[in-house]
């Protein structure tokens, strides 16, 4: 009796690893997007927080009338700037801050929210 393997069975096993790691490499892709979608609804809070703190201190303030300049002293964290999030390109893009809650601007100035609900916590800020 040999004890080598077969051909049949080489493949067979080769074929397994491959289908495993494809499969592995699916997810973590999912993953990388879930991540930098979570990332930017973090930042988008930030925003969202400092541009409600601002309109607490100033009621007679509009949103509409809300710069970086005057959101950025109340982030959280003391940041001298706005923050930006990247999107899933690795493109970096801007947060607009006159309007509440605060959006994700693509490179056209249009929203950016890939996962396309603007309330469910990823690229926006979620129910608030």
């Amino acid at each position: 009796m040999s004890r080598g393997m077969t051909l049949i069975e080489i493949t067979l096993v080769i074929s397994v690893l491959v289908t495993l790691i494809s499969a592995s490499l699916y997810v973590v892709g999912g993953y990388k997007e879930w991540k930098l979608g979570s990332a930017a609804a973090v930042e988008l809070r930030r925003v969202y927080n400092a541009q409600r703190t601002y309109l607490a201190e100033n009621p007679t303030e509009n949103a509409t009338t809300l710069t970086a300049s005057k959101v950025i002293p109340y982030l959280s964290d003391g940041a001298t700037s706005l923050p930006t999030v990247e999107n899933m390109d690795g493109i970096d893009l801007a947060i607009r801050v006159d309007v509440v809650p605060p959006i994700i601007l693509d490179g056209a100035g249009s929203t950016y929210d890939p996962s396309g609900s603007s309330d469910d916590g990823l690229w926006d800020v979620g129910r608030y």
